[in-house]
């Protein structure tokens, strides 16, 4: 409907935005004309260009630390720690290749962390940008939906409940009850009328109305106190289970390195010339290169599903959807098109099919954007009734509320003023007067309709004051999306089942859920009754039902909770500002395309497509992203263990160390790139829900490093009992770094597989990776580095052929045989 005030034509070279008084109400002639804007059209293209270049956009700029300073944070921390270190002893001890070396490679590891944190920025700045409050704003007579950013003083917009206020705005039409707590922190709702001001930030809970844009961006009394907010940043899962292996492997490295000092103290061994390579021992249960891992394989996941329609807004969100194992959806937008189309009008005793609709579009507003409201304006501009729409008046509005269940409207037609409404059937039955067999009556066509998946609404007109008659029936259909059933499907292969939740009557439910291959749909007062009973009958009704139907949005809330007490990682579609507690509550929060700004701030996924399509990316994903991280877990361990024992027990049994320490930080430089491309490998998501219960796979870990310190130590007596190493310390060094290097490659390429190695290939990334670390290494020999040399081409062949059928023949077959019987899940 468009209203019929009249105000001063624009003149955008004078506005000036009003000075925001929080409480002081202000005319709204007075408003308008200060800003220079025309209620009825709003202001256009022209003036809101000229408003920006002088006001610009409606944001605050956010301070970032200073680049340099954050590059000098990468030379603090533990792996930092270590390395330098390493570089003080180096220099009391004139060891000065190793302090040249390390300095090296520290230097050049926090210029890699850097680049990379970088690029991971530039992702989630993209992200943001996308993920941004939307505003309803009148430009040009017309009213559109637009990124708030866009948004100058003068324009005129709407709000509605589950707005998130975009800017300070003076209220022009309406009642609004608005939550000041993000800025107040006070709980109690307030209340706003005609000519107060709306902060931004604030939240709308009950009411409509249009508002004029006073402030923008830092002008505002949001703008003025974001420095004072700080974002959550929630533990992650797979933090706690990192934490607790890197302490493991500093007691397994910790004791080791007891154990060569007590033995070299007996031995006469100087203790001061030990500490750098006990340091190097310590520095193997550091995961250096693990943080730059994740960030890239989450930026690289992020990216990945920002293409596919999904934004990531809670960094837990794609690791809980790894673990997901039952999702909630909302029927409308997510198994449905989410576009009503009116189906049929049903006029009552002397009303006319033009009536019905009249009366139900003038009980509709366009501003709204609403689906329902949209249907009834779209069927009376098709029937060519939508022209007598200008000839009427508004007067008052009352929007959808779940309590009431419809929406409602005073008009002034020819003088006189009417009241008119629509909603749900029995709601505007009872609004009007009628008795319970008048009521059956019309219930029992609704039940009619409703086996045939429609949608009844009922239409009433009547006096501003009296009780209203009603008019007619309106049936509505919201299709099925033609890839709902095959994705519910796809995701129930994927051991998600999916329950649908919707607020229609339980035959239109059952009639849309047995298209998309949902069956057992119940009433949701049924799980209300099974709450009451004692015992596990509530669990037993969840897992049998694929879905509740007459939910309200609070009952929501109400199945998450049950679903996590029965032990599931839930989760839960939504769009409406009552959606917030459910969504919030959910381990995956997925705020649909369509949903509120609330709704959106309380989802850890917001979805830009309609459907289930972008959700069962988001599993896909977060199962790859899991399985890059198990990979690097399980590389971790057996790695730790190889080069830890490897040193520690050739200390033991040859006196010496046989291997340097700038020689062992090389190695771990080197592999460095491989773990970094374990981000980027091509993986196989697991078919099932994951779990963070790794206790197999890190047995199997052991158990592997264990068969390497075997293997390799096998190698160095070979080598010294063959070769001569007994009496060239240099070359025995040499021998041992190419050891370690060509175990460490291809150790990598066996465990990147659950199964045999040869099942998937790895990435392009990553086969460069190894190949470039192994000829890397293998050149650091051959120029003969201080403690390096180079050694017979037939040695190194001979290392290189052992290490490879070592990992890839003996050690790939221990590995394949121990997952069958300790994870058998991990290989279907």
């Amino acid at each position: 409907m468009k209203t019929t005030l009249k105000t001063p034509g624009s003149n955008p070279s004078q506005a000036k935005p009003l000075a925001a008084k929080e409480s002081t109400p202000t005319s709204v002639p007075d408003s308008l004309t200060e800003l220079h804007v025309n209620l009825n059209t709003g202001l256009t293209q022209l003036e809101v260009s000229i408003r920006r270049k002088e006001h610009g956009y409606n944001e605050v700029t956010e301070q970032k630390e200073h680049p340099f300073l954050k590059f000098l944070g990468k030379f603090w921390g533990l792996s930092a720690w270590m390395l330098e270190l390493i570089i003080v002893f180096s220099a009391l001890l004139r060891h000065y290749t190793d302090l040249m070396v390390v300095s090296v490679l520290l230097l050049i590891n926090a210029i890699l962390s850097f680049i990379q944190e970088r690029r991971a920025a530039g992702v989630v700045a993209t992200l943001r940008r996308r993920l941004q409050v939307n505003a309803r704003v009148l430009r040009d007579s017309n009213w559109q939906v637009i990124p708030s950013r866009e948004l100058v003083p003068g324009d005129i917009v709407r709000a509605r409940p589950g707005d998130i206020i975009p800017a300070d705005f003076r209220l022009l039409t309406g009642t609004l009850t608005v939550d000041q707590s993000a800025l107040t922190g006070e709980s109690k709702n307030a209340e706003k009328t005609t000519g107060e001001v709306l902060s931004s930030g604030s939240i709308v809970r009950r009411g409509e109305g249009n508002g004029v844009v006073v402030l923008t961006g830092s002008k505002t009394l949001f703008g003025r106190t974001t420095q004072l907010v700080q974002m959550a940043s929630p533990k992650l899962h797979i933090e706690a289970v990192i934490s607790k292996l890197v302490r493991w492997l500093f007691v397994i490295v910790a004791s080791l390195a007891t154990l060569v000092i007590i033995v070299s103290l007996i031995r006469g061994t100087p203790l001061f010339g030990m500490i750098p390579l006990l340091l190097v021992l310590l520095t193997s249960a550091v995961p250096m290169a693990l943080p730059v891992m994740f960030t890239v394989s989450m930026a690289i996941g992020s990216k990945q599903l920002a293409k596919r329609g999904v934004l990531v807004t809670r960094l837990s969100a794609t690791e809980d959807a790894a673990t997901m194992n039952v999702l909630c959806v909302d029927k409308t937008g997510t198994i449905t098109m989410n576009q009503l189309a009116i189906t049929g009008v049903i006029p009552l005793d002397s009303a006319a099919e033009a009536d019905v609709l009249f009366a139900g579009a003038l009980a509709s507003q366009e501003a709204n954007q609403d689906p329902i409201d949209l249907a009834f304006l779209a069927e009376a501009k098709k029937r060519h009734i939508f022209d007598n729409l200008a000839k009427v008046s508004p007067v008052s509005f009352f929007p959808f509320d779940a309590k009431n269940r419809r929406t409602e409207a005073v008009v002034e037609q020819n003088g006189n003023r009417i009241r008119v409404m629509k909603g749900a059937v029995q709601t505007i039955a009872e609004a009007c007067g009628l008795l319970l067999p008048a009521i059956e009556v019309l219930e029992a066509r609704v039940s009619e309709f409703a086996f045939k998946g429609y949608r009844t609404l009922a239409v009433a007109r009547g006096p501003e004051t009296g009780t209203p008659r009603i008019l007619g029936l309106v049936t509505l259909y919201d299709p099925p999306r033609q890839d709902a059933k095959s994705l519910i499907t796809a995701l129930h292969d994927l051991g998600v089942p999916v329950k649908m939740l919707t607020g229609d009557a339980l035959a239109v439910a059952k009639e849309i859920g047995q298209g998309v291959g949902l069956s057992n749909i119940l009433p949701v007062a049924a799980l209300k009754a099974a709450s009451a009973q004692t015992g596990n009958k509530t669990f037993d009704i969840l897992a049998n039902a694929d879905g509740f139907a007459e939910v309200f949005p609070e009952d929501k809330y109400l199945v998450v909770k049950h679903l996590q007490a029965a032990g599931h990682v839930v989760g839960m579609t939504g769009d409406g500002v009552n959606d917030a507690p459910a969504l919030r509550q959910a381990e995956v929060g997925i705020a649909v395309s369509s949903a509120t700004d609330v709704a959106k701030g309380a989802a850890s996924v917001v979805l830009t497509e309609p459907g289930l399509t972008n959700i069962l990316a988001l599993v896909e994903q977060g199962r790859t992203i899991y399985q890059h991280v198990l990979t690097w877990i399980i590389n971790k361990i057996s790695q730790t263990i190889l080069k830890a024992s490897f040193v520690a027990i050739a200390f033991l049994a040859t006196g010496q160390f046989v291997i340097t320490a700038s020689a062992m930080l090389l190695l771990v430089f080197v592999m460095d790139f491989a773990t970094i491309a374990l981000a980027t490998d091509r993986v196989r998501p697991s078919k099932k829900p994951e779990t963070w219960a790794i206790g197999g796979f890190v047995a199997v870990s052991v158990v592997l490093g264990l068969a390497m310190v075997v293997e390799t130590l096998m190698l160095v007596w070979i080598g010294w009992s063959r070769f001569g190493l007994a009496t060239d310390s240099n070359a025995l060094c040499s021998f041992c770094y190419l050891i370690l290097l060509y175990f460490g490659v291809f150790s990598s390429l066996s465990r990147r597989e659950r199964r045999w190695f040869w099942s998937t290939a790895p990435s392009k990334t990553l086969i460069v990776a190894l190949v470039a670390g192994a000829v890397a290494g293998t050149i650091l020999t051959l120029v003969e580095l201080p403690g390096l040399p180079s050694l017979p081409w037939e040695q190194m062949l001979a290392i290189f052929a052992y290490a490879m059928v070592s990992c890839l023949v003996v050690n790939d077959a221990v590995k394949v045989i121990m997952i069958k019987r300790l994870v058998p899940t991990s290989v279907a």
